[in-house]
């Protein structure tokens, strides 16, 4: 990292797990011309941006095969971060070994819990035993370490080059439609033009403890004629009493309808927290003409 770059965080994008993971390669298809910076822990990230250590944090929100990253949803209300983009990427998955290893000395594959479960076809194909590491390059890492031919890993593509492994088998995962949602996160929002391109808007929200409050805290998106593209609940605390909504719609805040739904949203809900405005990845219209 040159000192010029490192400065304020500027031109560096941080992401969780190690090099050659899908979040790296990520933030290289989206900002080619940044630094990134690896960090342990989704709070390592988020921190890193939060003390100016990083100008952005690419972040995976859902997969569509293993649904949302469940940590991300408990962590992006508190993390003081705002929501400037989102990415969707193809993910694909590669059986990666030491040189000399071929499938048939392949005992043992190491990967992140998701991406076991996105290729339990080939696992249970080769009765291979599956063990689980904390991220799918990390897991590259860790089979090269051992050197050994037993051992491989299911990770990205990038992940062959940086350590050294072979490919034994390419686009392992169970289907084609695999693709990961991230959302870009920066200290500063950003609001960007409707007239440009379609905005989300993404919000948390808790209802008010009182029949049909979900109902109602919603009846103002039907009625103003607002589309909800993503709605999911989840449990806050360990009473299992109280659930918070994650929710994103497409629409600016400024919107004269929108601005009425929120205001419903808001007499029915004990709290209203938006997460960020930003424009609309090209692939929601894709997937909507297919």
């Amino acid at each position: 990292m040159s000192e010029e770059t490192g400065k304020n965080g500027k031109g560096i994008i941080a992401f969780q797990g190690a090099r050659g993971a899908n979040s790296d390669m990520a933030c290289h298809l989206v900002y080619p011309e940044m630094e990134v910076l690896p960090c342990h822990s989704f709070e390592d990230t988020f921190a890193a941006v939060r003390n100016g250590h990083a100008e952005l944090a690419m972040i995976p929100i859902d997969n569509s095969r293993a649904g949302r990253v469940a940590d991300n949803h408990h962590l992006l209300p508190d993390s003081g971060l705002h929501i400037v983009g989102e990415h969707y990427q193809r993910i694909r998955h590669h059986l990666l070994a030491p040189k000399g290893a071929t499938m048939e000395t392949i005992k043992r594959v190491h990967s992140h819990v998701h991406a076991i479960g996105q290729s339990r076809n080939l696992i249970r194909e080769h009765g291979f035993e599956a063990l689980v590491a904390a991220d799918t390059a990390g897991a590259a890492a860790e089979v090269a370490e051992k050197n050994s031919i037993e051992d491989a890993a299911i990770a990205p593509p990038l992940a062959a080059e940086l350590y050294n492994l072979e490919t034994l088998a390419t686009d392992v995962q169970d289907t084609d439609d695999n693709t990961t949602r991230f959302v870009i996160m920066a200290r500063e929002p950003i609001d960007p033009d409707p007239a440009e391109s379609t905005v989300v808007t993404t919000f948390v929200f808790r209802v008010r403890s009182v029949p049909a409050a979900l109902y109602k805290a919603l009846g103002g998106f039907a009625t103003n004629g607002v589309n909800i593209t993503k709605l999911e609940s989840y449990i806050t605390d360990g009473s299992f009493a109280v659930a918070q909504f994650y929710a994103d719609i497409e629409g600016h805040p400024d919107d004269r309808m929108v601005r009425l739904a929120l205001e419903e949203l808001s007499f029915f809900s004990k709290e209203v927290k938006i997460l960020g405005v930003y424009p609309a990845s090209p692939f929601r219209k894709q997937v909507a003409a297919q």
